[in-house]
């Protein structure tokens, strides 16, 4: 089995907000095409909290949801209650699928239990500082590189401007 990427998918404010009640507290749909582009086809790795603030499981890609709830259920999702036993079922379906990637697409828990493994980030920086309630976790620049910098488009729905960067690990 190859050894697939372990990469983080995360939109981040300037004052490190991910999220508010819940729901990201901006409109960027630039963001979301390029999420939709690049996991799909890749198993996603993703909390509860996350999972339940989509409309269902995400179509073409494996939803593998991490939560310590013994009575969560879901259709059309498989669940876990650690981050190596994601990362393993994850290299399992990915390999299955021909992907060379896996998605860890959040919330701030899980993405602080996946850093320490992580390879690449996609990180969206938007450029506002609204309120929120989740904060990205503390992360150590210096351990990351870019590899590439590009600014998204905007639309006339959308609420801010963003840069999606690409980190990979020293």
């Amino acid at each position: 089995m190859t050894l697939m990427k372990v990469s983080l998918f995360v939109a981040v404010a300037e004052n490190g907000v991910i999220g508010a009640k819940g729901t990201m507290p901006w409109k960027m749909s630039a963001d979301l095409k390029t999420f939709r582009r690049l996991t799909m086809g890749k198993p996603l790795i993703m909390g509860r909290k996350t999972f339940q603030s989509l409309k269902g499981p995400l179509d073409g890609r494996d939803n593998i949801v991490l939560t310590g709830d013994p009575y969560f259920e879901a259709e059309g999702i498989s669940i876990v209650n650690s981050m190596a036993d994601a990362l393993t079922l994850a290299r399992t379906l990915g390999a299955a699928r021909g992907a060379d990637e896996i998605m860890v697409i959040g919330g701030a828990d899980v993405f602080r239990a996946a850093l320490p493994r992580a390879d690449r980030i996609y990180w969206t920086e938007i450029h506002a500082s609204p309120e929120g309630d989740v904060l990205f976790p503390e992360i150590d620049f210096a351990e990351w590189r870019d590899v590439s910098r590009e600014a998204l488009p905007q639309s006339e729905k959308d609420t801010v401007t963003a840069t999606l960067r690409v980190l990979d690990r020293r």
